[in-house]
């Protein structure tokens, strides 16, 4: 068995790397091997190994298969600011064809599970003409979208979820991640994506409060996770 998903979210800080490592990690517990690429990084430090990206470091340490950090992350700004505004001001001209290339080349390795994270939500350029959807559109794999669930989640998600069947892709399920501890009416709000989102609930993660580690929340975050149907 070999799958791919591209894994998007809702928004900036939906959770998408949480739940990324999250399923990476079940996968992993299930006898499954493990792959991960964010393509493309803004917000990242400077190391004597080059620009890091704390949430690339987190889907590395993740995969079972012996990739290096450049497999993962092969495009790294240091500004935390859109991917392209990054490179507009770096004069670097990203291309989906090439950020394809890469995400390939880790695809090619043929782990069980494959996961690419996207930046940000679903349209977040690359260039004038081209957004990291179009870069889900060159892979053609399924989608797996994280719902940051606050308020206007509901918007957020079916917006979406409709901007990916626009674009002839597969939503291959959804996962709610509770960012918000004091929202109002959550089972309500999750009741009403069930009912409109026509793809399976991977899982419903808590808001993770008690763990300051990144380590410790993947951990606890799988257990909130079911990967049947992404690997049947």
């Amino acid at each position: 068995m070999k799958k791919s998903y591209f894994v998007a979210g809702t928004d900036t800080d939906a959770g998408k790397t949480l739940v990324a490592c999250a399923l990476l990690a079940k996968a992993q517990s299930q006898g499954l091997s493990t792959a991960a690429v964010k393509p493309v990084a803004a917000g990242c430090q400077r190391t004597p190994d080059g620009l890091r990206n704390d949430d690339a470091l987190q889907l590395l340490n993740q995969c079972s298969l012996p990739l290096y950090y450049e497999q993962v992350n092969p495009v790294a700004f240091e500004a935390a600011i859109a991917p392209h505004i990054a490179a507009q001001q770096q004069g670097r001209n990203m291309q989906v064809d090439r950020l394809a290339g890469f995400t390939l080349g880790v695809m090619a390795q043929g782990a069980n599970l494959t996961l690419v994270e996207g930046a940000g939500g679903w349209r977040v350029p690359v260039n004038a003409r081209e957004t990291l959807a179009d870069l889900a559109k060159v892979l053609n794999i399924p989608v797996i979208l994280v719902v940051g669930v606050r308020l206007g989640c509901i918007n957020h998600a079916l917006l979406t979820v409709e901007a990916i069947a626009r674009d002839g892709l597969t939503l291959a399920g959804w996962v709610a991640n509770c960012i918000d501890p004091n929202m109002a009416m959550v089972e309500e709000n999750l009741a009403t994506l069930e009912q409109r989102i026509h793809a399976p609930l991977l899982g419903r993660v808590p808001y993770l409060a008690n763990y300051d580690e990144a380590e410790g929340r993947v951990k606890a975050a799988q257990d909130y996770l079911n990967i049947d149907a992404l690997i049947t």
